[in-house]
């Protein structure tokens, strides 16, 4: 890594005041992220309203627009958000939307943004995914696909993360979930003890993990013949 890689917080608005920690901080109505405003600017039809809250911005904005705002604030050198941090959901109980809430960092001006989108429970639920601008949002965008049952469109492997793929009890983080789940209890062992666990695995993974002199007998057989899984 060469010097020129290495960011340094605040280093792209030199003229900035130091860190320091906020105190008396209002709960609502304080000072807007400046980024809130040029989103507004910059794309009018898809910024719905900028909330202030405990020294903290949302900028809420049109579901399907959310890969090009986002790619703007990721690319723009007046913005300069490298970092993503999240990416989440929320629903609320009593109805309503749901909320898809990315959270995204610019560390050279200091400066952390939150946007939110709506999405009708009632329709299907897509938005576009931000995997082609921060790779790190492989993983969290199927974290809220497995839990919520949101569709990042143009993510590479949209499947379950944290269940296994054939569980079909639907979605534990929606509030109509069921808290002991929809099937009995033998149900959802009979389903997890009849998951194909090496189904993602191949030859050599099986091998690095340890894993394959544990394997059953007829298993080892069809790998050793050259049988691919997983893809």
């Amino acid at each position: 890594m060469s010097e020129s890689d290495i960011r340094i917080a605040g280093h792209a608005n030199p003229g900035a005041p130091a860190p320091a920690t906020p105190r008396n901080v209002a709960h609502k109505g304080g000072e807007a992220n400046p980024s809130a405003a040029a989103l507004a600017a910059r794309f009018p039809g898809a910024v719905l309203r900028t909330d202030v809250v405990w020294g903290e911005t949302t900028v809420h904005i049109v579901a399907a627009r959310a890969g090009e705002l986002i790619q703007w604030l990721h690319d723009d050198p007046s913005q300069q958000y490298e970092y993503l941090v999240d990416v989440t959901a929320v629903e609320y109980r009593g109805g309503g939307p749901l909320e898809v809430v990315w959270h995204v960092r610019s560390i050279g001006y200091r400066r952390f943004l939150r946007l939110k989108a709506q999405l009708d429970t009632s329709k299907p639920l897509v938005v576009p995914s931000v995997w082609p601008i921060y790779k790190g949002a492989d993983w969290l965008e199927r974290e809220c696909y497995d839990m919520f049952g949101i569709r990042f469109d143009g993510h590479p492997d949209m499947r379950r993360i944290l269940m296994w793929e054939q569980y079909k009890e639907g979605y534990p983080l929606r509030k109509d979930f069921p808290l002991r789940g929809r099937f009995s209890r033998s149900e959802q062992l009979t389903q997890a003890l009849s998951a194909n666990p090496e189904a993602h695995y191949s030859m050599g993974e099986l091998r690095i993990a340890d894993a394959f002199d544990d394997l059953p007998k007829e298993m080892k057989v069809r790998l050793g013949h050259g049988e691919v899984t997983g893809e």
